[in-house]
């Protein structure tokens, strides 16, 4: 098994390999040990796809769970672990950086912290305050033993924001704050993807949604990282809801030959990885 500062080591690495590494998003323990067996070379976590294991909406995951749920995703995969931090569990810069303390303490190679308050009638930190709040989380996560990838997220696109603009002023802002990685979840134009990666002097990631350019194409327009958020978690429960739909309607179970063909793949991959 890595140790964590061999993960950390790793997992910079991968952002300066001249290709976008895929980084998908695990929602559990057998998830990550799926992902892992697959073959990919890191996985972040999920806030949405946790808060669903839950039963809950995204945003409702207390510090201390999803704390918890770091611990369990990184004794589940020997591969470098990011966590989806959301906002780092506060708005204080001092108080932020003290959860990426916490943070650290649980296995991970990197978190991301976005600049979205949680708040509908106010969703993104003003400037000032997000810089802040990134020069604190940077602070805290490169003092870590190993020092954290630390990714900064400009939420503007998710929350009504289409300002590419400002979107780009403030990544350039938390580059200069102590930023590793840089994200604006919400871009899938591949021009306005160029204009960010060209605007900075960091890694960038880009989130795959549908109708985002291909891999291949944001690999030549300079992307360094690729992720897909909780669509992997939500794929598999929409399966869940369209086979008890079968179930429960007609009274069908025209799912069985899909099930024992991926419980033969999970069993044996899960097998695989518990193998010394």
């Amino acid at each position: 098994m890595n140790t964590q500062r061999a993960q950390t080591d790793r997992f910079r690495e991968l952002h300066h390999g001249g290709a976008p590494f895929l980084m998908p998003n695990a929602w559990d323990a057998g998830s990550a040990k799926v992902l892992t067996a697959v073959g990919f070379g890191a996985i972040a976590t999920t806030s949405s796809g946790f808060a669903a294991t839950l039963g809950r909406r995204d945003g409702s995951v207390t510090l201390d769970e999803v704390l918890a749920h770091c611990r369990v995703i990184t004794a589940a995969t020997e591969l470098p672990v990011s966590a989806d931090f959301e906002n780092g569990f506060a708005d204080a810069p001092e108080a932020v950086a003290e959860n990426v303390r916490r943070a650290g303490a649980t296995g991970l190679a990197g978190l991301s912290i976005e600049d979205f308050t949680g708040r509908a009638d106010d969703p993104i930190y003003s400037l000032s305050l997000a810089v802040a709040r990134i020069e604190a989380a940077a602070d805290a996560a490169h003092r870590n033993d190993p020092p954290l990838v630390l990714t900064a997220r400009a939420e503007n696109l998710l929350h009504g924001r289409i300002d590419l603009d400002d979107t780009i002023d403030r990544l350039q802002r938390y580059q200069s704050a102590g930023a590793d990685v840089l994200f604006a979840p919400g871009l899938s134009d591949i021009g306005d993807i160029r204009r960010v990666v060209g605007a900075v002097d960091r890694p960038v990631n880009v989130l795959l949604v549908p109708g985002a350019p291909a891999v291949r194409e944001l690999g030549a327009a300079g992307v360094a990282r690729i992720s897909v958020g909780g669509s992997l978690a939500w794929s598999a429960l929409g399966a869940v809801a369209d086979s008890a739909r079968d179930l429960l309607e007609r009274g069908e179970v025209t799912y069985r030959e899909s099930a024992a063909t991926a419980r033969r793949l999970v069993q044996d991959r899960l097998t695989t990885l518990d193998r010394p």
